[in-house]
């Protein structure tokens, strides 16, 4: 499933490329988590941003024939954003911008296997979101209204948010008794994280993931410069392309090859040498060191 760095990857890569396009098209499959998709048609491209594993583009409306503005952020590109496109990509979702078929055959739904949604804008292009797997969803939704989406409204702070520090990491996790590998899956104690960015932030703390009692103030520190560090070094290669995911070009991210510890079970450990563990803990395969992390 994409996690931070990955979203993070294509949402820097669409920002440039879709301000100040129109939709001018769109199509969506019927079924609930894609038939919004053609909400946004005569909406503008603002900016995207991103929350957690969430791509948000703001959109703009058609400009009020009788010169009404709602009294929202102003940009450079026109009409203030009103609205948003939220986009989580799920396991398998991937986007794409293809340019447009002949003119006249617009309203077909672009080729390609597993297309749940697309939107078709002024400058002959096509903005297009496939799932294999269908986990991933969209909506279109007033600016910053997620009521409708509680994952995305019950997010805790972004990693890279100096919001986001050792005492509140460390608040979060004591105030579970869940393991502390399901707690920072949850995403409330911090957004982004998924199995992978955990098993190696925890690694990189020596912590071990199955581990239920609380954090001291040294353990806490260790684990959040892990996080912020771990995510920063795979924002920086592109993200981890271990099968579904692709950047909005279709390449691969490199941060693959710098993983410690995911996907390594059985090999030794890159610290001390000892043969990695592997096991399910609820319910989400886990990899660690039994000597390192403690």
């Amino acid at each position: 499933m994409p996690e931070l760095p990955e979203v993070e990857t294509i949402r820097a890569a669409l920002d440039p490329e879709l301000a100040g396009a129109t939709v001018i098209e769109a199509w969506g499959h019927p079924s609930a988590k894609f038939a919004q998709a053609p909400a946004a048609i005569g909406r503008r491209f603002v900016s995207v941003g991103r929350r957690g594993k969430y791509l948000l583009a703001d959109l703009s409306s058609p400009p009020d024939p009788h010169g009404a503005q709602r009294r929202t952020p102003h940009t450079e590109l026109g009409p203030p954003a009103d609205s948003q496109l939220v986009v989580h990509l799920g396991m398998t979702g991937v986007l794409s911008l293809r340019p447009s078929r002949t003119p006249g055959t617009s309203h077909m739904p672009p080729e390609g296997d597993h297309v749940r949604a697309w939107w078709a804008l002024d400058d002959r292009r096509t903005l297009v979101f496939s799932d294999v797997r269908r986990f991933g969803r969209l909506a279109v939704v007033a600016h910053g209204d997620y009521s409708g989406l509680p994952t995305l409204a019950a997010l805790g702070p972004e990693p890279f948010d100096p919001m986001f520090s050792p005492s509140l990491l460390r608040a979060g996790v004591n105030a579970t008794s869940r393991t502390i590998k399901t707690a920072l899956l949850s995403q409330r104690i911090v957004a982004g994280l998924g199995n992978i960015y955990v098993d190696e932030s925890l690694w990189r703390a020596r912590i071990d993931p199955r581990r239920r009692t609380g954090l001291g103030r040294h353990r806490a520190e260790a684990l959040h410069g892990a996080i912020v560090d771990v995510l920063a070094e795979a924002v920086d290669e592109g993200g981890t392309t271990l099968r579904d995911y692709r950047m909005l070009d279709g390449s691969s991210g490199e941060h693959q090859h710098r993983l410690e510890v995911y996907g390594r079970a059985g090999l030794p450990c890159l610290r001390c040498g000892s043969t990695l563990r592997s096991a399910v803990v609820d319910a989400r395969t886990t990899v660690w060191c039994g000597s390192c992390q403690r």
